[in-house]
């Protein structure tokens, strides 16, 4: 089962679950994982190179799912824009398209160098989307979800004891990703408290909502 793997902060907690979980499990010898970030993991799924990613919500239409994506309740931190002359950030479709159902224009910005931004910028004028989406419609926003073509049951299996709340992460790990992002440990533990990953029903409603906007823009 080849898995392609989104290296943002967003999926850490996911990423620590998966390497403590399996690590002297049969299904470790299976799994082969392919970093990228989600723009260009979405070509790779479509393309069948990977069976199963956190697809951009945008990309993730007609595909299979499970009850697992990377969800924002409220703000995000991670996905911003900064108003004036538009430009789509080549890393994230979903963030792109969901600028352009919000009606804003300016420089979509996502991911690590997104919350960097957001630290080193306070007094700068940006504008978080998925905090706009839940202002307008009151929602959740789901930014990907996990998406499979084969060995469906094999991943929720791995999944299946999945839990946020139970997840520590190792001083190591955390030093190594502010290292490498350039974002204090701190801010890292206070943005995961931003994300979600169950998809329910209000995640299920507010990723239909988008899906259907985004198609009246043709997007």
């Amino acid at each position: 089962m080849i898995f392609a793997k989104i290296d943002f902060i967003n999926l850490l907690p996911f990423h620590v679950y998966i390497k403590k979980n399996i690590a002297s499990t049969q299904v470790k010898s299976i799994i082969q994982y392919k970093k990228s970030y989600p723009a260009d993991i979405n070509k790779k799924f479509k393309k069948r190179k990977v069976d199963s990613a956190f697809i951009s919500s945008i990309a993730s239409r007609n595909e299979k799912r499970l009850n697992l994506g990377i969800v924002a309740k409220k703000d995000v931190q991670s996905v911003i824009l900064v108003p004036g002359k538009p430009g789509d950030d080549f890393q994230s479709e979903t963030s792109n398209a969901l600028a352009k159902v919000l009606n804003l224009k300016g420089q979509v910005i996502i991911g690590d160098k997104a919350l960097k931004y957001f630290h080193e910028n306070p007094h700068n004028e940006f504008i978080d989307l998925a905090k706009v989406w839940n202002d307008k419609y009151k929602l959740p926003f789901v930014f990907a979800t996990l998406c499979y073509s084969k060995n469906g049951k094999v991943l929720n299996k791995i999944i299946k004891g999945f839990n946020k709340k139970h997840i520590k992460i190792p001083r190591y790990i955390l030093n190594s990703y502010s290292k490498r992002s350039g974002i204090s440990s701190n801010h890292i533990l206070e943005y995961l408290k931003k994300i979600d990953y169950e998809i329910n029903t209000k995640e299920k409603l507010a990723l239909k909502k988008f899906l259907k906007l985004a198609k009246n823009k043709g997007l």
